[in-house]
């Protein structure tokens, strides 16, 4: 003898249709209650808390950004002005300055402020013309007996 069960399996939906006639569960109303702003499409209640002051007025305001000051410098390493100066030889003779690193298209055009950094080693024996210069930078420079002149 042999037995068989027939079961059924309902099929149970995910997700709720919502204002589906009464019977469904979520009908009429669909789950908004009755009348007010919330019951309504299209209308969010951003930031609300109920009456109590929103967290963002809560919180002081603090500081602000400048907008306008844009200084643009250009920040060059000894290393980088060692490698330049050993493919372009003629640079030797010259003072190192921005216009000089612009015109020879090692610096871009949009920099109007030169700043020189300390990493790597010096070789070659040169003068700097230069807005900023760290400290190891220019101890480096004078001990091959080069000169700096800052510009202000």
């Amino acid at each position: 003898m042999m037995i068989t069960l027939n079961t059924t399996s309902k099929v149970i939906n995910k997700k709720m249709r919502v204002g589906r006639g009464t019977g469904s569960g979520k009908g009429k109303t669909s789950g908004r209650g009755v009348k007010g702003q919330k019951s309504r499409s299209g209308v969010a209640i951003k930031s609300f808390e109920g009456g109590q002051m929103p967290l963002y007025r809560r919180l002081p305001k603090r500081g602000f950004k400048k907008i306008n000051i844009k200084s643009n410098i250009a920040i060059v390493n000894l290393s980088k002005l060692q490698r330049i100066i050993d493919k372009n030889n003629e640079l030797t003779n010259k003072k190192v300055s921005l216009s000089l690193l612009q015109k020879n298209n090692i610096i871009n055009k949009k920099y109007n402020k030169l700043k020189l950094l300390g990493s790597g080693e010096l070789k070659a024996k040169f003068d700097v013309e230069t807005n900023f210069i760290s400290a190891s930078a220019k101890e480096k420079i004078e001990k091959l007996g080069g000169k700096i002149s800052l510009i202000k």
